[in-house]
């Protein structure tokens, strides 16, 4: 954890001279190292810290610039590695697919398009902007941030040259795009810098964090524009979106294609990864998207990235190392996570000394053993992993798992694949990640309790539990080292601020198995109070849509313990109250829904939000707890599945009805 604590402090140090200070005191390769070496200990002990770099997408809001949101969120890619993965994928969108456009779709027979089936464009790797268009001009340009909020850099935007600042067609738009250095700029720019630049990649993202939008100037980047999320144009392919960019003066890529199957994909790909060293610019992948936006909609988006698109990620540097310890570390979950200790290796510029080794079965299956030699990937930012053994030496001796737990010295027990803290009750790493997961942003959104502060806590004031907090005084905290009457009064007007909050950040908050924040909005959906939710039992549960039975049964045995009740009845009579979300009155009011098959008048989407400002809920799956069936042209296994439960069945006209 110590480690762990130094290397955040040491990024985020870095970070602000790079980008605020424009002053870097390591090298590009020097941070990518340490951001990675953080990365591997986050994901081996299933912890991580409140303010560590890894939690941001990009670089946080600077103080120098104003925060904006989206008009429509930016998702990021789900990836793949090989074209196994990448099958893997193309079966399951086609499952979703099929799902809800009449079984049409089968991993052999690709959906009905009405262009080619995918578009394929370089992955390219620099900082991704978002440029909005109103009146045919560019009025605001922003930082992807977290999806939802961004920075305002319009300022630093409107020095590039390739950016339109005026469009031919009437609309608003928001058009995603990707800033870059190309290879040969950076050397014309490093041949009189001062001070070089390194790395294309962060010279872009550095320059258009500059606040001299003449220093953005100096570095003569470019933006390619892939994307268009909100519109109030239709489009109803990527070949679409690509034409209109073309047609309105945005650079759109220096490579794209239509791929009719995918066969044809992984030619093409193998191509561009041939070639990728003679190009003017840092690619690090492929993109792919499914073309057909209807198809989009019928696949649907995940929490994180949308099904409908992934990023072929080029193969990884590899090279061989020696394993000479293993690290084994506790998460809030009680896993014991092992952490491999490498001799350092030179990967790609980096140095890497760890790599993650996932669980013990992991272990066991590659016969992953001390002082043996073993293949070690590591490519972009990439969590370094151990892909199997190179050679055993005679030295080389079995990993032995631990007995005891390593923080605590309380007994383990094991599962299949992982090894667990007996000690429920009073094992430091657990209790304080715990806190530190109850406190964060996305659950009850405490400030002022970093991991620091929360150890602090727990060694000096006893706070074991939730409830503990909401307890505390300033008096109390002005026995801490560090804090005044300023930083603790912050602290206790926080505390008293997250008392009021949402029912899904506080489901969230728990930090039940299995629940994360999509899941617990699902829950309060579903449940609509916290009591309900409490007593709900294992078959009302996985009704809900994206729900399964492991899912199901962690909410059950999580709301079934004495411990946790109480726990939750404290924090109630401690404050907490929910603010109760507006549920809207209409014809759809009680009602579950299910769309199904192609509809002629609205999108998926937008039939989705009138369904739901009438009061009804949407999902994805029949069951029966759907009420209602909505369906389109050429409805095929949900329909047939709805009349077997005798489901309720309207088609669009009679939807058409009902609403207007």
């Amino acid at each position: 954890m110590d480690r762990m604590k130094e290397l955040v402090e040491l990024l985020n140090r870095y970070a602000k001279e790079y980008y605020e200070l424009d002053n870097p005191t390591v090298s590009d390769a020097q941070y990518d190292q340490l951001y990675d070496e953080l990365s591997a200990l986050e994901k081996s002990t299933g912890t991580i810290l409140s303010d560590s770099p890894t939690k941001r997408v990009g670089v946080a809001v600077q103080s120098g610039f104003k925060k904006h949101k989206h008009l429509e969120r930016l998702y990021s890619l789900d990836k793949c590695k090989s074209f196994d993965e990448l099958n893997e994928w193309y079966i399951r969108l086609s499952k979703n697919i099929a799902q809800g456009d009449g079984g049409r779709v089968s991993s052999d027979t690709p959906p009905h398009l009405h262009c080619a089936m995918f578009t394929l464009e370089y992955k390219y790797d620099g900082l991704t902007l978002n440029l909005t268009y109103e009146d045919k001009k560019l009025v605001r340009a922003t930082t992807r941030g977290d999806g939802v909020t961004g920075e305002d850099v319009t300022a630093q935007v409107r020095t590039i040259r390739s950016v339109p600042k005026e469009i031919k067609d009437e609309g608003k738009y928001e058009i995603q795009g990707e800033a870059i250095m190309l290879l040969s700029e950076l050397n014309k720019y490093n041949e009189t810098a001062t001070e070089p630049l390194k790395n294309a990649r962060n010279a872009a993202a550095g320059a258009i964090r500059q606040l001299d939008p003449n220093i953005t100037k100096s570095r003569n980047l470019e933006i390619i524009c892939y994307s268009i999320g909100y519109s109030t144009k239709r489009f109803a392919s990527q070949d679409e979106m690509h034409g209109f960019l073309v047609h309105n003066g945005f650079n759109a890529g220096y490579y794209y294609e239509k791929i009719q199957n995918i066969k044809d994909l992984q030619v093409h790909i193998n191509a561009i990864e041939n070639t990728r060293n003679e190009l003017d610019y840092l690619i690090d992948g492929a993109v792919i998207k499914l073309n057909d936006v209807e198809a989009r909609q019928e696949a649907g988006w995940t929490d994180k990235f949308p099904r409908w698109a992934v990023a072929y990620k080029f193969k990884a540097e590899e090279m061989t190392t020696k394993v000479t310890g293993v690290k084994w570390q506790v998460s809030r979950t009680r896993k014991l996570n092992p952490l491999a200790i490498l001799e350092p290796v030179d990967i790609g510029g980096v140095t890497v000394r760890h790599a993650t080794l996932s669980n013990y079965r992991e272990i066991k299956r590659k016969d992953i053993r001390i002082n043996s030699t073993v293949f070690v990937r590591r490519s972009g930012d990439v969590i370094p992993e151990i892909l199997g053994i190179a050679e055993h030496a005679k030295d080389s001796t079995e990993i032995e798992l631990p007995s005891v737990c390593p923080a605590c010295g309380y007994p383990t027990e094991s599962d299949d694949t992982f090894i667990y803290c007996t000690n429920r009750e009073s094992c430091a790493p657990q209790i304080t990640s715990a806190i530190e997961h109850f406190c964060s942003k996305n659950a009850m959104d405490i400030e002022g309790l970093s991991e620091k502060t929360i150890e602090q806590l727990y060694n000096e004031l006893n706070v074991r539990e939730f409830s503990d907090i909401y307890r505390l005084t300033k008096e109390q905290l002005f026995s801490l080292d560090g804090f005044k009457e300023k930083k603790a009064g912050n602290l206790i007007a926080s505390i008293g601020k997250s008392k009021k909050t949402e029912l899904d950040r506080f489901i969230y908050a728990l930090g039940i198995p299995q629940i994360g924040k999509k899941a617990a909005k699902l829950l309060t959906e579903k449940f609509r109070n916290l009591y309900a939710i409490m007593n709900a039992k294992s078959e009302d549960v996985v009704s809900i849509s994206e729900f399964g039975d492991i899912m199901a049964n962690s909410v059950v045995e999580y709301f079934g313990k004495e411990q946790n009740r109480n726990q939750i009845n404290e924090l109630l009579v401690l404050g907490i109250k929910f603010q109760e979300k507006e549920i809207k009155e209409g014809i759809f009011s009680g009602k579950t829904v299910v769309l199904t098959g192609s509809l002629s008048k609205f999108r998926r989407s937008e039939a989705a939000v009138l369904i739901t400002e009438q009061g009804g809920t949407v999902s994805d799956t029949i069951n029966k707890s759907v009420s209602l069936v909505i369906v389109g042209a050429d409805a095929g296994s949900k329909l047939d599945k709805a009349k077997k439960l005798n489901i309720e069945i309207i088609d669009e006209d009679a939807f058409v009805r009902l609403l207007f």
